[in-house]
This record gives C-alpha cells, sequence and structure tokens, in this order.
C-alpha cells in the first residue's frame, strides 16, 4: 500500500460520478444535438461538481461522451482512466437499460449488490445515471428511455489489479461509488471488496473462508486447506473491516494468516494493521518471553529489537512458542469483536511461508 503524504490531500472523483457526467453529457448531445462541457452533475450528498468532456461522437442514432477519472491524490487503480458512455433510445417504457460496454465487467457469481448476468455497475451509480437520464428527459419533454452503455478504456487490464476476478466480475472494473467523492487513502475501496468478498462467500454456501494479511500467508493458507479463491478474503491490513463486517454477516469458520509482526498488532487490540497506523509494542513481546519462561537478557533483547521478524528468531532460538501464544491474544481480539456466529482460529507465517505458530483450531 502506497505511503500516504503528510501534506493536505486533493480528493478525486469516483467511477460512478464519471459514468454519470458522460451519462448526462451523452444523453443531452443526442436529445439536443450539442454536448454540455463542462457537464455538471449532482452527487447524493448534493455536491454539484463539473466535468471536462475527453472525447465526444454523435450520429442520427447514439451519442458517445466520455470523462477522464481524476481520483485526486488517491493512489487509486482508475486514476486517468476514460471512463465512456454511450446513449441510444430504448423502447417506450423501457426506462433505462444498462449494458456493459469494453472494460466493465458482467457479474457472474450470487451475493454481490447486482443480480447475476448484469454490468457491474453498483446501485448508487445506476441511481445517479437514472437521474440524470430523467434531468435531461424532463427538460426536453422527451420519456425517460435510454440505453446506457458505460465502458472504460483498458479497463480489463485495469481489473486484473482489483478484487473483481476472486468476486465472480469478469471482464473489466465495477462501477462504483456511494458519494461520488474519492476520499484519498481512505482505503474505501479496499474495504469494500472486503465486504463483497464476504457476501460470495456467504451466497455460494461457504462454511470456512480464510482472510490473511498478505500474498505469502494467503498462498500458505489456501494450500494448506484447498480452500477456491472466492474463499480467500484479502483482509490486508483492514482487520477491523472484516472482523466489523462479519459480525453483522458470519460465516462459521474463519481462519487468519499473517505474518509475525502484523498479528502482533491483532493481539494487542490494533484493527489497522498498517505500519503508518500502528506499531508493535516490543514491551508487550518482551512480557509474553518472560511470562513463557524466557531469560531477562531475552526479554531485554526483545524490548531494544529494530523488527518483529528479529524478535521471532530471537524466541525460536531459544525455544520459545512466542508465536504460538501471539496466535491466541490474536484470536481472542478478534473474538472479542465478534458476536459468536463464527469460529476463528489464527495461523501466523515466517516470511518463507513456514508455520510457527497457531491457536488450537475451531
Amino acid at each position: 500500500m502506497a505511503r500516504k503524504p503528510s501534506a493536505p490531500l486533493r480528493r478525486g472523483w469516483t467511477t460512478g460520478a464519471c459514468a454519470t457526467a458522460a451519462t448526462k453529457a451523452a444523453w443531452t448531445a443526442l436529445l439536443t444535438g450539442e454536448f454540455p462541457d463542462p457537464v455538471r452533475i449532482t452527487l447524493p450528498k448534493g455536491q454539484q461538481p463539473a466535468f471536462a468532456l475527453a472525447t465526444e461522437r454523435l450520429d442520427a442514432h447514439s451519442a458517445l461522451a466520455g470523462v477522464v477519472k481524476d481520483a485526486g491524490d488517491d493512489p487509486d487503480v482508475t486514476h486517468r482512466a476514460l471512463i465512456c458512455a454511450e446513449i441510444r433510445r430504448a423502447g417506450a417504457g423501457e426506462g433505462v437499460v444498462f449494458r456493459a460496454g469494453s472494460g466493465v465487467g458482467t457479474v457472474t457469481l450470487p451475493g454481490l449488490p447486482v443480480a447475476v448476468g448484469e454490468p457491474a455497475i453498483n446501485p448508487v451509480p445506476r441511481r445517479m445515471m437514472r437521474a440524470v437520464v430523467e434531468e435531461v428527459a424532463t427538460t426536453t419533454g422527451t420519456p425517460p428511455d435510454a440505453i446506457v452503455e458505460i465502458s472504460v478504456v483498458d479497463g480489463e487490464r485495469l481489473a486484473e489489479k482489483t478484487w473483481n476476478p476472486r468476486l465472480g466480475i469478469v471482464g473489466g472494473l465495477s462501477i462504483l461509488g456511494t458519494t461520488g467523492v474519492v476520499v484519498p487513502y481512505s482505503c474505501s475501496a479496499w474495504i469494500h471488496s472486503i465486504h463483497r468478498g464476504i457476501d460470495v462467500a456467504r451466497a455460494a454456501g461457504y462454511t470456512h473462508v480464510a482472510a490473511c494479511t498478505g500474498s505469502t500467508s494467503e498462498r500458505a493458507v489456501q494450500t494448506r486447506y484447498g480452500l477456491p479463491d472466492t474463499a480467500m478474503l484479502d483482509m490486508g491490513d483492514f482487520a477491523g473491516g472484516l472482523l466489523k463486517y462479519l459480525r453483522r454477516h458470519p460465516v462459521p469458520r474463519l481462519t487468519i494468516g499473517g505474518g509475525f509482526g502484523k498479528l502482533s498488532k491483532l493481539a494487542m487490540g490494533h484493527m489497522d494493521l498498517h505500519s503508518g497506523r500502528s506499531q508493535v509494542d516490543l514491551a508487550r513481546l518482551a512480557a509474553w518471553v518472560r511470562e513463557l519462561g524466557g531469560s531477562p537478557e531475552l526479554a531485554d533483547e526483545v524490548t531494544r529489537a529494530n523488527t518483529a521478524n528479529q524478535v521471532l528468531h530471537a524466541a525460536g532460538a531459544a525455544g520459545l512458542p512466542l508465536a504460538d501464544r501471539v496466535a491466541r491474544e490474536a484470536r481472542a481480539r478478534a473474538l472479542s469483536v465478534l458476536d459468536g456466529g463464527t469460529a476463528i482460529e489464527v495461523m501466523v507465517f515466517d516470511r518463507q511461508g513456514g508455520l510457527v505458530g497457531r491457536t488450537d483450531g475451531f
């Protein structure tokens, strides 16, 4: 994850906001013969940003407009992507019909807020686009019946950097956004993906899912249990985002896997495991070393260690099951967030993917 700059950060616009602006511009052009540029829309919280058009095309049967997404200072995979809306008239009474163009995915698994077979355009962006279609239709005295095809240039390649393939969204990106605004480094897209991953796993009827802090622990857990990709939740640093959602949407069994340092933070009660937002408490690790029978010299070495990995090696060399203690404490912290609906085990791995500590299972 990119490190957050210290200077004040500029906000940006979601793919849903950009798609809505492109939709309004294209629909206006189809009905009036002219593209509004810039085009202004109203977001769910009342803001009224204006978007410049990057591309436009008009013929007798359709209109296309495109907006380049500006994600502000957020390290968003879709920053600078060209998001286009192509509009054609629909049959009388059909309302707004959404289609997935090039670079926009299609939903293939249940559990997401959009039905299987539908374009991966989330409910709030759909409402925003319907609203601008109805707004322009009212202004021009035209029925609000339109076929809206959203596309993202190079979206299929960009989607490979997202959770979409694991969520069963094939062919491209999702059109997202609940407010229309991207808050830099809020990590809302990542947490949103964790929630959708839980939804897909529940809809598939899985009784066992795994959430891991990184690719090494994920590979180790998945290999050990033979879990399908759709049962693997890319928790990353967001233990709190995962556990709070599981409290409301439980699954029978959860394996949490991760490195010693990250899970030490969870063991100490941190729910955000990012290095910039929580730190390993070396004094607490030293206290656990003493409780496990470690020497005063070893406890002092732990207190003065430069890294959590150094602590793990020192405890291992002394034959102390410190990683097991971290696993037990992490499990207790995780269970304290839940409401009894999910059984948890914790597995601690070294940097090579070797299992160095775990709880007793479920």
